[in-house]
């Protein structure tokens, strides 16, 4: 088993976790040509929002962005080093957002991907996430919460 050390991000977390985020993205960057600029603004995101990073040997390998809102929460991005896809961190990152969102009060936590990744949007739907609609190349995600019980 691969042992990660999930922590909150801290603000001097902002160049390694931009610099993990745009080599996660970097196997779309090429074929999608309406890609946002994935890691802008990161430090903002630290300094504002719910930001969570990995580390695996102190490089951090893997990131959550989670954007309270009024009514749910916006999964904004997460993010896994490609050297350590398929290991299990992103589904840990997305069960933190879940846990985050209800710690939150919310019980509804939303995302955006694109329709030019459809793994993304199969990984989704596998771990029980709805698609709310479709606009252009964006496909929008909602999954509802149910807190632990007692």
């Amino acid at each position: 088993m691969v042992a990660w050390n999930i922590r909150r991000a801290r603000q001097q977390d902002a160049t390694a976790l931009s610099i993990c985020i745009d080599a996660a993205y970097s196997i779309y960057a090429s074929r999608i040509v309406d890609l946002p600029a994935v890691s802008s603004g990161i430090s903002d995101d630290i300094e504002k929002n719910v930001v969570w990073v990995a580390e695996q040997n102190e490089s951090i390998v893997g990131g959550m962005i989670l954007i309270p809102m009024e009514e749910f929460a916006l999964l904004a991005n997460v993010a896994v080093d490609p050297r350590c896809a398929g290991l299990g961190l992103g589904r840990r990152l997305i069960e933190l957002a879940e846990s985050e969102t209800l710690g939150l009060g919310k019980r509804e936590l939303r995302l955006t991907t694109h329709l030019a990744m459809p793994g993304n949007v199969r990984l989704y739907a596998h771990l029980g996430w709805w698609e709310l609609g479709r606009s252009g190349n964006k496909v929008y995600m909602t999954k509802f919460l149910a807190p632990d019980p007692l």
